[in-house]
């Protein structure tokens, strides 16, 4: 087995492991808090203040993992992550180490359904490791690293069930979260374990050939597009739940079979990336799929049952899975191997920072106008595809080239 087959056998493991915890804290953290008396505006004020840490934390890691290397990066994250994990399994309730455990560590963070633990501040170290190891089909490699956090994530998610069953059984709840809290830390020293054997070989900047765009003006297209879209996801994420309430009268026995069925639906799509890629190309694969899935979006309000909606819903998300492994490799393949990282990490953050603000508006409108959110998702995400294609059609690679470097597997000058 290759050096970089060896790379990605220990990066899905890590993924997989990340995804099973990520998927179960993210439903029982608002439920600790709650069950340990924070009312709703304490947990907002939990949530808020963690958000904003993480979004300091992407940051940081752009910068330090693209000069110390982004193995050692992944392991002071996993580190950080298994610390956090005990610490809430140990000690009192208090703010500063809710906010402090959940920000350095993202608990109780995730990137929705479907997402298979794709999200935070392990992204601008995760992606250029499966870039720079996946030498012929990186769109490949990312469909299958999130296929496997997708399936972690259904596993996890049912792991959430935990506490609620041992309670019957005479252990409290709080004892039951505190068990979930424990096992994170765990399951955080397994990723430590499988990061120790990846190897990190990064070129210096001097002996890589120029990219295709210029880092300043990647990250500003990259930035754009992604604000674009974290509007979109802020209106849909955090008030989808309870849309499907208030439309349709959905509970939350419910809604966890729908989100369920979503995960797995969004799985298989990510497998199927690279054959579109080899059509369409990077670029256009994206813009299609995300129009498509837009569509899908803003059918939901329309249809006449809940049945039909979560349908809806479940195509949107597999059609956004079809294109985000082509998203990844291309912004991947766009910048200078050395300089990775702060992409991913820079790229992400106007993302971060513009679905927090969405929310607010969008709960606001809702209450006079209850399709608000979907319709906004739907507009700023139908803006987003439309400013990809314009951003990025001229650099798109041509359907089934093979990735050779930077410049060649997007085969376009730097004058654009």
């Amino acid at each position: 087995m290759t050096e970089t087959a060896d790379n990605l056998r220990w990066l899905y493991a890590g993924r997989a492991l990340r995804s099973l915890s990520t998927a179960f804290l993210t439903v029982v953290f608002p439920l600790y808090l709650a069950q340990s008396g924070y009312s709703a505006s304490r947990i907002g004020l939990v949530l808020s203040l963690s958000a904003a840490l993480n979004i300091g934390l992407v940051a940081a890691v752009g910068l330090l993992a693209d000069r110390y290397g982004r193995r050692t990066v992944l392991i002071g994250l996993s580190s950080l992550s298994a610390a956090a994990g005990i610490a809430l399994a140990l000690t009192p309730v208090a703010l500063p180490v809710l906010v402090l455990t959940s920000g350095l560590g993202g608990v109780g963070r995730g990137g929705g359904a479907g997402s298979g633990g794709g999200w935070g501040p392990v992204l601008p170290v995760e992606q250029p490791l499966v870039a720079g190891s996946a030498r012929q089909d990186s769109t490949r490699a990312f469909g299958r690293l999130s296929f496997i956090g997708v399936m972690a994530s259904a596993v996890g998610s049912l792991i959430a069930a935990v506490p609620a069953f041992l309670a019957p059984h005479g252990v409290p709840l709080a004892a039951g979260y505190r068990l979930l809290f424990a096992l994170s830390g765990v399951l955080s020293l397994g990723i430590v374990a499988v990061s120790l054997p990846i190897r990190d070989r990064r070129p210096e900047p001097s002996t890589e050939a120029p990219p295709a765009i210029p880092l300043r003006r990647l990250l500003g297209r990259l930035g754009l597009t992604n604000a674009l879209n974290g509007f979109g996801f802020g209106f849909l994420g955090p008030l989808l739940t309870y849309w499907f309430y208030r439309r349709y009268g959905m509970g939350a026995a419910e809604l966890a079979v729908l989100y369920t069925i979503v995960n797995l639906v969004t799985a298989v799509p990510y497998l199927a990336s690279s054959l579109l890629v080899q059509r369409l190309g990077q670029v256009r694969t994206v813009v299609v799929t995300r129009i498509a899935g837009v569509l899908a979006l803003a059918a939901m309000p329309f249809m006449p049952s809940a049945a039909w909606a979560g349908a809806m819903y479940a195509l949107r998300m597999g059609l956004n899975s079809l294109g985000m492994p082509a998203r990844q490799s291309f912004s991947m393949d766009a910048a200078q191997e050395s300089y990775r990282s702060r992409v991913a990490a820079f790229s992400s953050l106007p993302s971060q920072a513009t679905s927090m603000i969405s929310p607010a508006i969008g709960g606001a409108v809702m209450e006079e106008f209850l399709n608000f959110p979907i319709f906004g998702a739907a507009f700023f995400m139908l803006a987003n595809g439309i400013t990809y294609y314009l951003a990025f059609a001229h650099d798109d690679k041509p359907p089934g080239a093979g990735r050779t470097g930077p410049r060649e597997a997007l085969g376009g000058s730097s004058a654009h």
